[in-house]
């Protein structure tokens, strides 16, 4: 038995993965984030221990005998978040998570202090990755900044209370900017350019390596029977691609949760940082990820279920299975700021094209439309990096939606496909990270990609139609910086 544990921005889910690699049980338990002014997100770290412990426990409760048999444990979790923690381990503020804006000046400091930044990490220094904040912190909260003692993104915190040691794995340190993604080592100039050191890190490990073992009294509370191995895990997208198989180039997947990717691995660095194409180290040895990241995917159709007072149930439900014609409505899904191609964290959303006429499902399609034409930026910024898209995969809680992958192929123009249980991939890509590191097996063995249920092929009688509406939505961009 193995544990696949994703914390996520929204909510912490823990599935219970056998030896033949079904998913036999899950848990979930929701997370909120705070956001004290205006571009601003964050998360107390204690409610993470909370949502885990609570799955973990009910988890014993109601699979006692399977818990107790776990061997292997795989982390994955929301990247770039800045946990400051002090001399005895204890955080010092709450986490400045993934999609918090108010780095965009240190950016700019951090490129000029640390001109190598780009050919070193494979990124442009963006305020969502983790060493701009620290900036941040040294200029707005300075006694903060001086008794930082250790720095961990989510994942790691996570661990440190489940085992007692700072572990990172590389996929996830890929995140930070201090990250020499082609060693996949700490930089100790891009360190140094945030006025910290390796000491205040911590010790890195691949995604598939047995990292630590469970703390025993942790063990006893579940009831297992011995320690169980912690994996170095993942950063979530990582994992998802480890849970669906994405291994391999060619293999390219989206993923449609609180925020958004196009992601394609690589055996070798495609850096695209001044179209901000991000590169991540993948959780398996020797390979890479490029992304292209929009920061508000399903998170949009959670505004809009709030806008009209319904379930995202009941927003997709009239829309039927596929779409009969682009919306008249056009939207921009940049709630929170926007990362691939724009970089632009003061941007907002809109809507554009509203009349009288416009109904409560012209404003739905619209939304899933506007994160698909987002998404087709990420498509051509990666292009322009020699990564072309033939077919995608889909993870994420956005993958539920027929309605939704219809239009993503229509907008992308290649068959779309998605998996039973596609909202857990992450946690999924965690177990088996988690059993990697117990058994050694070959990862191809293990990383095999699950059934697909559906394939949705673009519409020749659509593609035209939204390929026409694209440049115009395009131009609703304006950069507010």
């Amino acid at each position: 038995m193995y544990l696949g544990i994703d914390l996520g921005t929204s909510a912490v889910k823990t599935v219970l993965v056998d030896d033949a690699q079904r998913v036999i049980a899950s848990e979930s338990r929701p997370l909120a984030t705070a956001s004290p002014q205006a571009g601003y997100s964050e998360q107390d770290p204690a409610q993470w221990i909370d949502a885990t412990f609570a799955t973990l426990d009910a988890l014993k409760a109601t699979r006692a005998g399977e818990l107790a048999a776990v061997k292997g444990i795989g982390l994955s979790g929301q990247m770039h978040g800045a946990t400051l923690l002090d001399a005895n381990l204890r955080p010092l503020r709450p986490c400045i998570l993934w999609n918090d804006g108010r780095a965009a000046a240190e950016c700019r400091v951090l490129e000029q202090r640390w001109p190598a930044l780009r050919a070193t990490t494979g990124n442009k220094a963006m305020p969502g990755f983790t060493a701009p904040k620290l900036l941040w912190i040294a200029t707005h909260e300075p006694d903060i900044f001086a008794a930082t003692k250790l720095v961990l993104l989510p994942k790691a915190y996570l661990r440190l209370v489940l085992s007692g040691e700072a572990i990172e794995d590389v996929s996830d340190a890929s995140g930070s900017l201090w990250l020499d993604a082609a060693r996949r080592d700490w930089s100790d100039a891009a360190l140094a350019a945030t006025g910290l050191s390796r000491d205040q890190m911590p010790r890195l490990v691949e995604g598939c390596a047995p990292a630590t073992t469970l703390r025993s009294e942790l063990a006893r509370r579940w009831g297992m029977t011995g320690q169980p191995v912690i994996a170095g895990g993942a950063g979530d997208n990582p994992a998802g691609a480890v849970g669906i198989g994405a291994i391999r180039p060619g293999a390219a997947f989206i993923s449609l949760g609180t925020s958004g990717a196009l992601l394609a691995p690589s055996g070798t660095i495609a850096a695209n940082p001044d179209r901000a194409v991000h590169t991540f180290c993948h959780a398996i040895p020797g390979m890479w990820i490029q992304a292209g990241a929009i920061l508000s995917a399903a998170s949009c159709l959670a505004w809009a279920a709030r806008l009209f007072g319904v379930t995202e149930a009941e927003l997709l439900a009239p829309l039927g299975p596929r779409p009969q014609a682009p919306s008249p409505v056009s939207f921009l899904p940049y709630l929170a700021g926007e990362r691939t191609p724009h970089d632009d964290p003061a941007v907002r959303g809109m809507l554009d094209g509203l009349s009288h006429g416009t109904d409560r499902d012209t404003i739905v399609r619209a939304v899933l439309e506007g994160v698909a034409f987002a998404l087709a930026d990420c498509r051509d910024a990666l292009a322009c990096a020699g990564i072309a898209i033939a077919e995608a995969d889909v993870i994420g809680g956005g993958s539920r939606s027929r309605f939704w992958l219809s239009v993503l192929a229509n907008v992308l123009d290649v068959p779309i496909h998605r998996f039973a249980g596609g909202e857990t991939g992450a946690a999924f890509g965690a177990a088996r990270l988690g059993r990697l590191a117990v058994t050694g097996e070959a990862i191809d063995v293990v990383c095999t990609t699950p059934q697909r249920i559906e394939t949705f092929e673009p519409d020749t009688g659509l593609t035209g139609a939204y390929a026409e509406r694209l440049p115009a939505w395009r131009e609703l961009y304006r950069p507010r910086h």
